[in-house]
């Protein structure tokens, strides 16, 4: 082997492209950022502090992130530009020292229910072509084994003209084999639709019978029925003929014209099936959900038993295992099947399949099963299945960006996941880390700790350095990073008690317990070890019980804390009422919208492939109402004068004087009792980061009435300093004579419970058990389980 000659040379000094070694950010301003500037280590684990608000997020994924993407997107060429999104630059004056950046956030993957976790990572395509080669009764290509792919056979005829008069016709067919069960259709489930639930058959179309969201009265979905020409409007629905009958539920679609507009007519069943049914039911809205769990049953589809495949499908095995069954295996057991086979024919396939199952295991995730419906993972499960890709990547020089991975990890996985951010770090990677936990902070190189303060009193750096440096800095963060919650000397005794008896949903073996009612009670364990499913799968989903879930809030930016919450209402019927006019008029989405701009404030110009501007609209200057609307005053303000108030600011002012107003002042309280009373009531929702969200969220929530509230994982996104308002707000409930179960990871929620459920050993089917039930204190003094080993270090016993 012939090597190249080296010249063994005194180097002048470090070579020039050494010295590209930080990102520098000069004069960020995205969102509630004040002029950031700031020089990032390449090369180096940065964690990204500061309370939920200050503007973290801002400066990561909205500045560092998201112009990373952007100059990626300008080297493509015009006409692919056209397709991919256009993403603005972020408000900053300069960015140098970018390199490619992959984010990695807890949005949760594609809720539709034919994704699973198999199809989100590639692994159930490996395992397809697997099958392909190596099952018996060979029955196809991969696409055969696809749940996602339906089999279909077309035939015919086509003319070809050869010039001169000479035609001849040829036969040709087409068919393809697919793997979706014909029954489910690929989703496993079927639904049965309780009819009642749709429509008061005692009305006629002219009385609005419809009890389905969105089919109001006046709305063109009800119109379209009633003016299609096939149903008297007048007409009871119970009157209708079998053919009416038919028509009204089960037509197929079929061009209507009414008053001179082309329009589309079909059946209200197969309506429902696309619009409502066709999505998964997490992704839904709550009261869209609330409607689906009202009207329709899904049960396992009968044909496949719940695997979506079809019997053709499932007839192929390799040894005595069809894909449904690798794909139901928890994903630590298929790994071991998958290295027991000897096939060197496919051997490249089986390396790289058996990396990505050992990358599951390795991030902690060896607990699912490739047949998981990937819209029900949490945000944390899900952030971690996108880490897959990224594990054992042969590139370098790459900036990965976190949001919170510690989120829905026991302490003990904390450490594992750590050692993950390291792996990437020590390949030659800049890793940047949002993050709150004190485990991960402590891995830092380098830690930036924004504030001081959330929203417009945040968005500034107030420190950057060292660990150590953070603790000495006198900042929020430093102040707290060493806060311990102490165990209770007294706890609250029962009231009563929920019993639970063979709880057996997924991977639960069988458990019962009494969880005890008017006090609070924390259930952990280790990720995966059954506690969503004892919770959510056993406490009665039934009136008086309020669950509050990790589902991310929804809206556009027309949607702020005021139409969220529902303040928005009580607000505009108290301008009414003083002034005399109808409500919608105070509504930036209907009457009283500026209509230069509908009622958004700025006007979007689109660029074709270079980055739409938004402007504000010069007729309304970014207020979003109509001049005349802004005439109207209630205690001497204009509505967008009311909407531009932060919380506490129209706490006061819905609570005296001429513009008291009981209830928005409730909801107010409510919003202030979270630690959101910084926030404007108009602040579009698009610009708040997940603390916020997840603690709006629990606002509205807590306005249901309700005798036990259940909460998944409430301090997702909080800060240590709002950990501490947190576990107030738990007592104020409890104290009140509510019972409160929380599904919690977090030591200071565990260290103040009044009982505690801990559920494992481990996880999947080495979990699924009660391993501890009893107080904090004898949780530490026992020391018996993992979370006893983790909060005895916590508390300093």
């Amino acid at each position: 082997m012939s090597k190249a000659t080296t010249t063994d040379r005194q180097s002048p000094g470090p070579h020039v492209a050494d010295s590209h070694d930080v990102i520098r950010v000069h004069g960020a301003r995205e969102n509630n950022l004040r002029d950031v500037s700031i020089e990032i280590p390449k090369r180096r684990l940065t964690v990204f502090t500061g309370v939920s608000g200050s503007g973290k997020s801002s400066l990561v994924f909205d500045t560092i992130a998201a112009e990373s993407q952007r100059l990626i997107n300008e080297t493509y060429s015009a006409f692919l530009q056209g397709f991919m999104p256009n993403l603005a630059r972020p408000e900053v004056d300069v960015l140098d020292g970018l390199t490619t950046a992959i984010a990695v956030d807890q949005q949760r993957m594609g809720s539709d229910p034919r994704s699973t976790v198999g199809t989100a990572t590639d692994a159930n395509a490996m395992l397809r072509i697997l099958f392909s080669r190596l099952g018996t009764p060979h029955i196809g290509p991969p696409g055969a084994f696809s749940f996602n792919t339906a089999s279909v056979s077309a035939s015919g005829g086509f003319t070809v003209d050869r010039g001169a008069d000479k035609t001849r016709t040829e036969k040709v067919s087409f068919s393809r084999t697919g793997g979706m069960c014909t029954h489910c259709e690929g989703r496993g489930t079927v639904s049965d639709i309780d009819l009642t639930q749709l429509y008061d058959d005692s009305k006629s179309l002219s009385e609005d019978p419809f009890t389905i969201p969105t089919y109001t009265g006046g709305g063109w979905v009800v119109r379209v029925i009633a003016e299609s020409g096939f149903f008297d409007k007048d007409k009871p629905i119970r009157e209708y003929t079998k053919k009416e009958r038919h028509d009204f539920l089960y037509r197929e679609p079929v061009k209507v014209k009414i008053n001179g507009v082309n329009l589309t007519y079909e059946g209200l069943i197969p309506k429902l099936q696309k619009t409502f049914l066709s999505k998964d039911r997490e992704s839904m809205q709550p009261h869209i959900r609330a409607f689906v769990d009202r009207a329709v049953t899904f049960t396992r589809c009968p044909d496949c038993d719940g695997t979506r495949l079809s019997e053709l499908a499932r007839s192929s095995k390799i040894g005595k295992v069809n894909i449904a069954d690798a794909c139901a295996m928890e994903i630590r057991d298929l790994a071991e099947w998958v290295r027991g086979l000897d096939e060197p024919s496919v051997a490249p396939l089986l390396t790289k399949l058996q990396h990505t199952l050992d990358s599951f295991v390795e991030i902690g995730l060896g607990y699912l099963s490739l047949d998981r419906a990937s819209g029900t993972l949490s945000g944390g499960e899900a952030q971690r299945t996108k880490m897959i890709r990224h594990l054992g990547s042969s590139l370098t020089d790459v900036t990965y960006v976190f949001d919170e991975p510690s989120i829905g990890l026991h302490p003990h996985d904390i450490q594992r996941m750590n050692n993950l951010l390291l792996r990437l770090r020590d390949k030659g990677n800049t890793v940047l880390v949002v993050e709150h936990k004190p485990e991960t902070i402590a891995i830092a190189d380098h830690v930036v700790d924004l504030g001081p303060g959330a929203g417009t009193a945040g968005g500034t750096v107030c420190f950057e350095g060292t660990l150590e440096g953070l603790r000495g800095s006198g900042t929020v963060t430093g102040r707290h990073l060493d806060d311990r919650a102490k165990i209770k000397a007294t706890v609250r005794k029962p009231t009563g008690a929920l019993e639970i008896r063979g709880a057996s949903a997924n991977n639960l073996q069988g458990v019962d317990v009494d969880v005890p009612l008017g006090v609070l009670t924390v259930v952990t364990g280790v990720a995966g070890s059954g506690k969503s499913s004892l919770v959510h799968g056993s406490v009665p989903a039934e009136e008086g019980v309020v669950a509050i879930d990790q589902t991310p809030i929804r809206g556009s930016r027309r949607s702020n804390p005021a139409t969220y919450t529902g303040l928005a209402d009580p607000i505009r019927k108290a301008f009414a009422k003083v002034n005399g006019v109808k409500p919608a008029l105070f509504s930036a989405n209907s009457e009283g919208a500026c209509p230069t701009c509908n009622g958004a404030g700025v006007i979007y110009t689109d660029l074709a492939i270079m980055q739409s501007v938004a402007t504000p609209c010069e007729e309304c200057e970014g207020r979003r109402f109509e001049a005349s609307v802004l005439e109207y005053r209630l205690g001497g303000r204009d509505i967008s004068e009311v909407l531009a108030m932060p919380v506490t600011e129209a706490e006061e002012f819905f609570g005296t004087g001429e513009a008291r107003t009981p209830a928005a002042h409730k909801i107010l309280e409510r919003l202030a009792d979270v630690g959101l009373g910084y926030l404007t009531l108009g602040q579009p929702l698009t610009t708040l980061s997940g603390g916020e969200r997840q603690r709006l969220k629990l606002a509205t929530h807590m306005g249901e009435k309700g005798g036990v509230y259940v909460l998944d994982e409430p301090t997702t996104g909080l800060h240590l300093a709002d950990v501490e308002q947190l576990l107030g707000l738990l007592d104020r409930l409890v104290d009140s004579g509510k019972s409160v179960i929380v599904i919690e990871h977090h030591q200071a929620v565990m260290a103040h419970a009044d009982w505690i459920i801990d559920l494992g050993p481990g996880a999947g089917h080495d979990g699924g058990r009660i391993v501890f039930e009893g107080t904090p204190a004898d949780l530490v003094e026992a020391r018996s389980t993992l979370t006893g080993e983790h909060l005895a270090a916590y508390v300093g016993a």
